[in-house]
């Protein structure tokens, strides 16, 4: 029987929706689109299938992360505020036992020191942060690097 292939969410948390426009002096002139096109090509590289969504919506990110069970054994998240703030956010990901990596285009230690707490990072196998674009393509080897050890 032919081992199934890998399959990888990757979540775009709020207001990644304006990447590009955004505060380009923090997250960069890079789009979303552009972003998730460098991940599908990533993706494609290491062999593995990418789901790539955004919401800004915590609910709907919370709903993406209950339904990626038994279909995705990793997800890639950019929680965005919800870093900050997201008990739920947490708790899903917390619930859903899938290994979990976070990124952040920005060095979230290096801002507001509102946004140098993470209440996704105690649930999450790593956390990358502060190298724009690739902040995503880092997290996503580091996931699939964790996944072939299992």
């Amino acid at each position: 029987m032919a081992k199934s292939r890998k399959k990888v969410l990757v979540l775009h948390g709020p207001n990644l929706n304006l990447l590009g426009q955004r505060e380009p002096s923090v997250y960069g002139r890079t789009t979303l689109e552009e972003i998730n096109k460098k991940i599908m090509d990533e993706g494609g590289r290491l062999g593995i299938e990418i789901k790539a969504c955004q919401s800004n919506s915590e609910g709907e990110l919370i709903e993406m992360i209950h339904q990626a069970m038994g279909e995705f054994q990793a997800i890639v998240i950019n929680p965005g505020g919800y870093t900050h703030t997201s008990v739920a956010l947490r708790d899903a990901i917390l619930a859903s036992g899938i290994p979990t990596v976070e990124v952040h285009l920005s060095n979230i230690y290096n801002r507001e020191a509102f946004r140098q707490h993470s209440m996704i990072a105690p649930v999450s196998i790593g956390q990358i942060a502060g190298f724009g674009p690739n902040s995503y393509l880092l997290g996503l080897r580091a996931a699939v690097d964790h996944l072939n050890q299992l």
